[in-house]
């Protein structure tokens, strides 16, 4: 789709009313991650987990348009073409990795990717509305017509998203103003579960320290549960939840001390105990302000994969 095509779609549907997308309580899915039984996969040259994820999602992985043009009013842009191999952080090639701290005498590993929250903030503050949530709770970020804004990052209290310049939409529409590329992360393997089937990481770990089931069975779990968790609620809750027998107080200062010198933190996200950021009156402004365009180009979007879809 060109920039005039695009923008013909957007006036139209502005006016049109929007559509509401039916979440079936019964479908929900969750997942418990359980600290103590995962070892990082120590005898393996990288932790299974990671490896079936990026064998998985492979070929959505970006390849960017050099050479990469800054956008205005922007000087710089985030690539990673140079850090395809790097599995210690989440990148836009690297959807989940495994942390590992040492808290007193304990090594703990804790695998890491999108929380894929009940009522995610990332969707709710993106701008051009391609950011959704399926039937069984998995929050995916529409790669097709993405433009790499990372207001969904901002929004995040674990800033998971991750932003690869060089690639999407806003290449044909406004190469050198909107957009920095495309947002990436963990979609809980949305199209196995849509299928019925378990997602890859769960299907690679050997210590079954990740657990995906319906959500009614999972909290039914979690009712006999004695040690300490994680995710449960936090950012008003989530489809994530850790379970360990170490304070996640403890695990989040031992996070905390690991990246104390380093400055830029994001892409290693903490645990610590955080409210949701729809309730601080400034993401709520900044929210307010993107609106009137967000909303246009967000309905043209919403046409465009409509007519497409009729059409197929």
């Amino acid at each position: 789709m060109d920039r005039r095509s695009f923008f013909k779609f957007s006036a139209v549907a502005a006016s049109s009313p929007l559509f509401a997308t039916s979440n079936l309580e019964d479908k929900k899915i969750m997942s418990i991650i359980d600290l103590d039984l995962c070892d990082g996969c120590k005898n393996e040259p990288i932790p299974l987990c990671v490896k079936a994820c990026r064998d998985k999602n492979e070929p959505n992985f970006p390849r960017p348009q050099n050479p990469i043009m800054p956008y205005f009013p922007q000087t710089k842009f985030e690539d990673y073409q140079n850090q395809k191999d790097n599995i210690n952080r989440l990148t836009p090639y690297n959807w989940t990795f495994v942390e590992s701290v040492k808290v007193g005498q304990k090594e703990v590993f804790i695998p890491r990717r999108c929380m894929h929250c009940d009522n995610p903030p990332c969707q709710k503050l993106c701008p051009f509305g391609v950011i959704s949530k399926s039937d069984e709770g998995a929050v995916d970020i529409d790669k097709n017509f993405c433009f790499g804004g990372a207001k969904c990052r901002d929004a995040c209290p674990w800033q998971i998203p991750q932003r690869q310049a060089g690639v999407g939409i806003y290449l044909k529409i406004a190469p050198k103003l909107a957009g920095g590329g495309v947002m990436y992360k963990c979609d809980m393997c949305a199209d196995l579960l849509a299928k019925n089937e378990k997602p890859k990481c769960q299907i690679s770990c050997p210590k079954n320290a990740i657990i995906f089931d319906k959500k009614e069975i999972i909290l039914e779990r979690l009712k006999g549960e004695k040690r300490e968790i994680y995710g449960l609620n936090e950012n008003s809750g989530t489809s994530t939840v850790y379970i360990s027998s170490v304070k996640f107080e403890d695990i989040d200062m031992a996070i905390s001390q690991k990246y104390k010198d380093k400055q830029n933190k994001v892409g290693t996200p903490h645990m610590s105990r955080v409210d949701s950021p729809l309730r601080d009156s400034t993401t709520l402004a900044t929210a307010t302000l993107l609106a009137p365009i967000a909303g246009v180009i967000s309905a043209g979007i919403a046409v465009y994969k409509a007519r497409n879809k009729d059409e197929k």
